[in-house]
Parts: structure tokens; sequence; C-alpha cells
């Protein structure tokens, strides 16, 4: 969802691509519908995912984490994190 002209766009589109590893971007509108989002993830063998926590709330609150078992890791910034969505998060997807 971040746009190509914001500063964390440069770490989300360099990190992978200098660590030998793929760069997926998810299809437009794609982060507004969680299912859509979950099919991204589950098709492409995402590992990795860089969410803004209150974004973290709306996919884990569908439940469609529970089906991404590609994900090793899940990257917040740009809000604070509370405490009970980070629980929340590992009790979903340890």
């Amino acid at each position: 969802k971040t746009p190509i002209s914001f500063d964390v766009s440069v770490w989300e589109f360099f990190w992978p691509l200098l660590t030998g590893a793929r760069l997926v971007m998810a299809p437009p509108g794609a982060h507004r519908d969680p299912r859509q989002l979950r099919a991204c993830i589950v098709e492409q063998g995402v590992t990795t995912l860089h969410f803004v926590p209150s974004m973290l709330q709306a996919f884990v609150g569908s439940g469609e984490l529970a089906h991404c078992p590609s994900l090793t890791r899940i990257l917040c910034s740009g809000e604070a994190l509370p405490a009970d969505l980070q629980q929340r998060t590992r009790a979903e997807h340890p």
C-alpha cells in the first residue's frame, strides 16, 4: 500500500532484492480485501510481510492469517504496536 514516493518504500522495494529474495506486490486494492491478500500470500509463497499495526489488526481480525503457512515473519512500523495485537498475532500464527 506504500506509495513509491514515500520514504519507507525504498527499503520495502530494495531490501528483498538486495538480499536475493523476490519482491511481491499485491494487486491494487488487495489491502482492503483480506481474502484477496491471503490469496496473493499463498499463491506467491510470501514469507515476509510489512504492515502498519492498524492493517495488521484488520488482517488478523479477518481470520485470514491462520491460512498463510508460508509466512515466517511479520514486520510492523509506522504506528505503535499494541501488545494485545502482538500476542494475538503470535497465537494465530506461531
